[in-house]
């Protein structure tokens, strides 16, 4: 399936730019390349506002890469131009059409009004974050407030020159913990059938409210005590 990967560069407080729209803040050092990112994804989606700050700082960008550019927007028709498409749908329903046609990763270029509405439909596959060692104390934010807990993992982690950090994690939904959770606890009861955990009900439920908390702690204590003692 065809990830959607929001990819940005932030400041240590979690800014994508400055009040005004401005990025001076952000660099890349020379032992850093996005080539392998850029081999990953074949299209790339953005909102209104980022494509605005895009025109006024290089327009003449799009369509300098093979990949295909498009402008989530309720105030722009609709329809390509100027090699971008512009697209009037909701973020569930473009994802879905995405994923039906053939192509590589999707990069979710900002900014943080639509990854907001993104996170909120639980669309976001992969986070790429390069984090610059600057507090700039006010700004535009990449994860404004209005949508739910997303669980993620961490996949890796580098540090680059002048203090950047790459951080890359992947969305850890629910589904896939259950599926984790209902194996590691069919384990307990395999091992307890054995006698590999002594007598009595209470000690396998000890055992498995324990693995629980290790491998999902974003779940409620409702949920903890849900599966320590049966089925969902």
């Amino acid at each position: 399936m065809r990830k959607i990967i929001l990819g940005l560069g932030i400041s240590l407080d979690g800014y994508i730019a400055r009040p005004d729209g401005a990025v001076d803040f952000l660099f890349m050092p020379k032992d850093y390349s996005m080539a392998d990112f850029f081999a990953s994804i074949d299209a790339a989606i953005m909102g209104r506002k980022t494509y605005d700050a895009a025109l006024k700082m290089d327009g003449s960008g799009f369509g300098s890469m093979k990949i295909e550019y498009y402008v989530l927007s309720h105030s722009l028709p609709p329809g390509k131009r100027d090699g971008l498409t512009f697209v009037n749908q909701s973020p569930a329903a473009f994802v879905e059409e995405m994923r039906k046609r053939p192509g590589k990763h999707i990069w979710l270029m900002g900014g943080g009004e639509l990854a907001r509405d993104f996170l909120k439909a639980d669309l976001v596959d992969e986070l790429y974050l390069g984090v610059v060692p600057v507090l700039l104390g006010e700004g535009i934010p990449l994860f404004p407030s209005g949508f739910p807990q997303r669980d993620f993992s961490l996949i890796e982690n580098k540090t680059y020159s002048r203090g950047l950090i790459a951080l890359q994690y992947k969305r850890v939904r629910f589904e896939s913990q259950t599926k984790v959770l209902t194996s590691q606890r069919n384990a307990v009861r395999d091992r307890r059938d054995f006698g590999g955990f002594g007598k009595g009900q209470n000690g396998v439920e000890s055992t498995l409210e324990g693995i629980i908390c290790q491998l999902s702690p974003g779940l409620s204590a409702l949920s903890i005590t849900r599966t320590s003692i049966g089925p969902f």
